[in-house]
């Protein structure tokens, strides 16, 4: 490959090299991009904050969070429910008074129409020893106020019972259609966790303890050091690279191959000494590692406006 290769642009295809160098220059396309570890949170920070916790909770499904990140998180989200609902009401309440004001308005048109009817009619005494008003003569006055099939009526409604379609006159202004406005839909009473989507209460937030590394000689602060924690049981560092697990029992951090290795062959908590069932066994969702063996979805994609060429 030589130097100019990629810079040619005298050549008759089209290269994968150009079109990716056109899309990330012109603001057009996807964007794909690979995450490093740089990119991706370490096991004991807050998923909302991407801080090491102060105050670890841990939900059912073994994310992470500050206790009082997903605090603020929850009373914010149930504020803006209510905000919702206000609305929801509101709208409901409208609709319905236009729903009621539009069969009052039928209701009197159709008492209109039966009055204006009804006083039309003239009734004259017929003499018996005279010859009534002849066949053609009654049938035009019986007919005389029947509308006439096919014509529409004051209520809009066709001679079948049906409403007759307006076609809308857009260089009519007042036959011009008007934007409906945008319904609010009913919100959904629930919280849901921001990470795995599911109804979330406070309840089931359940405190989990780490325990720290008994390091004498080194001073720094454990928000500067490397290895902050250790597993309870075991006291093996814990890092993203190792699965990691919380026992409901003592609620402490352990790392998936001693539960496997020493705690799952007598199901009895080595910290409390209790004993234990697949229930009370929380997998804690790691941080990322740069690597795609983590089982981390480390792909990233930006959706951005499609040039479709002609």
């Amino acid at each position: 490959m030589t130097r100019h290769q990629r810079n040619c642009t005298a050549g008759t295809v089209y290269t994968y090299h150009e079109r990716k160098k056109d899309t990330a220059t012109s603001g057009y396309g996807t964007q794909q991009g690979r995450l490093g570890k740089d990119s991706t949170r370490n096991f004991d920070c807050c998923c909302l904050t991407l801080q090491p916790c102060r105050n670890p909770v841990l939900t059912p499904n073994g994310w992470l969070y500050d206790k009082e990140a997903i605090l603020e998180y929850i009373l914010h989200q149930k504020n803006e429910i209510a905000r919702q609902m206000k609305e929801f009401e509101k709208q409901k309440k409208q609709l319905e008074a236009e729903s009621e004001s539009k069969n009052s308005e039928k209701k009197m048109k159709n008492l209109k129409r039966f009055a204006e009817t009804e006083n039309s009619i003239t009734t004259k005494p017929i003499n018996p020893f005279n010859n009534g008003p002849s066949a053609k003569k009654q049938k035009v006055s019986e007919t005389e106020f029947e509308p006439k099939p096919g014509t529409s009526k004051d209520n809009g409604e066709t001679s079948n019972g049906k409403e007759s379609k307006e076609i809308p006159s857009f260089w009519i202004p007042s036959l011009t259609p008007d934007a409906k406005p945008t319904l609010v839909k009913k919100p959904d009473k629930r919280v849901f966790c921001p990470m795995s989507k599911e109804p979330l209460k406070v309840k089931e937030l359940m405190d989990i303890e780490f325990v720290a590394v008994n390091d004498k000689d080194d001073k720094r602060h454990i928000l500067n050091k490397d290895a902050r924690y250790m597993c309870a049981v075991t006291h093996d560092i814990l890092s993203n690279s190792t699965p990691c697990a919380v026992l409901k029992t003592s609620r402490k951090v352990i790392t998936v191959e001693c539960l496997e290795k020493l705690i799952k062959k007598d199901m009895i908590d080595p910290l409390s000494g209790e004993k234990i069932t697949e229930a009370d066994i929380i997998k804690l969702q790691r941080g990322g590692t740069g690597y795609a063996s983590t089982g981390v979805d480390l792909e990233a994609k930006k959706h951005r406006p499609v040039m479709m060429a002609s």
